[in-house]
């Protein structure tokens, strides 16, 4: 082959690997968000797709010009601290906290960093902020009102099921919202007239022996937490209600998919899209401090008439017309 060909060659080659030396240099450039939660890398995908098209929309291209570091700790909230410091460590611009537990991990990490949580029940009561109009450190982002949702979540549980009166919850203490969450659900259910047994667990292994203790104290429903170890569990908890027919109500609408009853929480899909416009703002150069904490305004309710049939209840009329999605 001739010099001049070999040039010619080289030359094509130059032109066609051009554009993917620029597009791997911009990548390389690129500002790095850390994303932190508790639970499983694939377990929430409509919420992670919603942050990246809310992320899209602002003109922020996951692989172009910006790059998401993952770091789940499996339903191991233990591990979280370790996951959160690598994330420093990796020099990320922003991290995006997922829930109670990711969030206090990753604010025990850094005090300089910023952080936007995302599906945190109370964030002041937590101690992530000083407030929410004025959260004044590093932490900003949405809250879930998952403690606020309770009182409606037990109502609606009465409603469709009266005769329901010894309800079951299970309650993780390695998650910091454990606590406050366990308080307001017996508040909840003393103003209704309904008592609740408490069935602590830490890990899968422990849900076999909250299952029996249940249904020992004579359990007749569940009141079921949108946190990421039991939501992890949500299969084997809606085989047991189904076992013992026992009436359930989700904290998070996206349990229905396992076969709930029913279902009343805030849009987790919305808040995760509308996590994105803080992680914009915050790449933009606003101070997480001076970013007001949201609260959601979009609220889903769910009833799955397949498993009120099984378990052979009549929904009341009075309920179903409040539902936004019904379930047959």
């Amino acid at each position: 082959m001739t010099g001049r060909a070999i040039g010619i060659i080289a030359l094509v080659c130059a032109i066609l690997t051009a554009p993917l030396t620029a597009d791997a240099q911009q990548a390389a450039k690129a500002p790095r968000i850390g994303l932190l939660w508790g639970g499983s890398p694939s377990a929430v995908p409509q919420q992670y797709e919603a942050f990246r098209q809310g992320l899209q929309e602002l003109g922020w291209v996951e692989g172009q010009n910006i790059v998401i570091e993952h770091r789940a700790a499996d339903n191991r909230n233990e591990r979280l601290p370790k996951l959160a410091a690598e994330l420093v460590q990796m020099d990320v611009r922003v991290i995006l906290a997922i829930n109670a537990a990711a969030a206090r991990a990753a604010k025990q990490a850094t005090s300089t960093i910023p952080i936007v949580m995302v599906a945190v029940g109370d964030p002041v009561r937590y101690g992530l902020v000083t407030s929410l109009a004025r959260p004044d450190a590093n932490v900003t982002g949405l809250a879930f009102l998952a403690n606020e949702l309770i009182a409606k979540q037990l109502q609606l549980l009465k409603e469709a099921a009266p005769k329901v009166a010894r309800v079951g919850v299970f309650v993780n203490r390695t998650n910091p919202a454990a606590t406050s969450y366990l308080e307001d659900a017996q508040a909840a259910a003393q103003a209704l007239g309904l008592k609740i047994i408490p069935a602590e667990v830490r890990g899968a292994d422990d849900f076999d022996g909250a299952f029996s203790m249940i249904v020992r104290e004579r359990g007749d429903a569940l009141l079921v937490a949108p946190e990421a170890l039991i939501f992890s569990q949500r299969q084997r908890i809606v085989a047991f209600a189904d076992r013992q027919r026992l009436p359930t109500v989700f904290g998070s609408t996206v349990f229905m998919k396992a076969g709930g009853l029913m279902a009343y929480s805030a849009s987790s899909v919305e808040i995760h899209r509308r996590a994105a416009t803080y992680v914009d703002k915050i790449l933009k150069g606003a101070k997480p401090g001076d970013l007001p904490v949201e609260q959601p305004t979009k609220f889903e309710f769910v009833i799955n008439l397949k498993t009120a049939k099984a378990l052979g209840l009549t929904i009341p009329q009075s309920v179903l017309i409040r539902a936004d999605e019904v379930i047959r």
